[in-house]
């Protein structure tokens, strides 16, 4: 094996000779950000890749996640996952709404749609669930709930680019979806992120807002804010658009090396792959049962010791973070399904560059039983 450091994800690096014109047509232009040619050029080449009618990108996931709960309106309490990311809780907390948590599904590690329900309060205007890993919610259920209720859905889509069940891409599901370009992220702009819009009318009023709410030179429409992307991420995400069907289909091979290689180590369990989905597997999380040699942090330890730098992901979960521990929700007895995944759960690297030989060193550091 090699003395890199082997993480959990890395971004994909095209060829430096091909961001070349892109860089020099952005120098003659001297146009770096502002809704410039490379952002228009994105924006239709991820809608039509994504096979959906607008998208309205942004500079981060976090920007475009909390423009979305701005564009609709929101406030009160909305229901969401405590197993994901922290950004996803931040973006409410700094909209002033405030986040109710429901527990996960134990075998798709999403919302729990029956949680869900459980928890609507008079206060409830909407549910933000995550497709956690690139693993779609029960979006069916979900949607059910929701028309029940009369409550909006926000998919924080952030792993789920280019996901698809039998009808097409994931993000078409909830009012809107927010898609993420983080740098470890199956696309990346390096940063980066986008909205999908169900109609031309809210992507023009996303797109008002994510520019300060200006409509000319002289007219201020609305309390927007910056969250633009620039010609250079826009220009990077034109380059990994050529290159991401490869490396998905690279995910996928790593997929099933580890899968078949770790079947047959007890007390390491991997959750089953969605049913009728096209994945992007964007993580390989691994469950870590109690008839293993280690608990899920002495394997940790050792992978880390080793240069493995596997991720605890997510632990710990948000409901525990000092600004969530006090809500009623976040209560531990709330959340055992969650509690318990968050104890086992580690994930694995996966990312194009990881090599074969790599995967063999990290599935034996796993065998050991000593």
């Amino acid at each position: 094996m090699s003395n890199r450091l082997i993480t959990v994800t890395q971004p994909f690096l095209p060829p430096l000779e091909e961001f070349i014109p892109y860089l020099e047509e952005i120098w003659k232009t001297r146009r770096l950000t502002n809704a410039g040619p490379f952002h228009w050029r994105l924006e239709m080449a991820l809608a039509e890749y994504l096979g959906v009618e607008h998208i309205a990108l942004f500079a981060s996931g976090t920007l475009a996640l909390m423009t979305a709960l701005k564009a609709l309106g929101l406030s009160g309490e909305i229901i969401t996952t405590p197993f994901s990311f922290v950004a996803t809780t931040h973006a409410l907390w700094w909209g002033g709404i405030t986040p109710v948590f429901a527990d996960i599904d134990p075998n798709s590690l999403n919302l729990d749609p029956k949680a869900v329900e459980a928890a609507i309060t008079p206060r409830t205007t909407a549910i933000l669930p995550v497709h956690v890993y690139g693993r779609p919610c029960d979006v069916n259920a979900i949607q059910r709930v929701a028309d029940v209720h009369d409550l909006k859905v926000i998919y924080d889509a952030a792993h789920a680019f280019a996901v698809r069940d039998s009808g097409g891409d994931i993000t078409r599901h909830g009012d809107l979806s927010v898609l993420s370009f983080h740098a470890t992220k199956v696309f990346t702009t390096c940063e980066g992120g986008a909205i999908v819009c169900p109609d031309a009318e809210t992507k023009r009023r996303i797109d008002l807002l994510k520019n300060f709410g200006v409509a000319d030179e002289v007219t201020v429409l609305t309390t927007g804010i910056n969250g633009k992307m620039s010609e250079l991420q826009a220009a990077f995400g034109l380059l990994q658009l050529r290159h991401v069907d490869a490396a998905i289909r690279r995910r996928r091979e790593i997929d099933t090396f580890y899968r078949r290689r770790l079947e047959h180590i007890p007390g390491i369990e991997c959750p089953p792959l969605p049913a009728d989905i096209v994945w992007n597997h964007a993580y390989f999380p691994i469950l870590v049962q109690s008839d293993y040699p280690l608990s899920r942090d002495g394997l940790y330890h050792r992978l880390r010791e080793r240069g493995i730098h596997a991720r605890r992901y997510f632990y710990p979960l948000i409901s525990e973070f000092p600004m969530y521990r006090n809500l009623p929700s976040a209560a531990p007895t709330h959340l055992p399904i969650a509690r318990d995944v968050a104890k086992k759960v580690l994930c694995l690297p996966i990312y194009p560059a990881l090599k074969d030989e790599e995967m063999d060193a990290i599935i034996g550091m796993i065998a050991e039983t000593d």
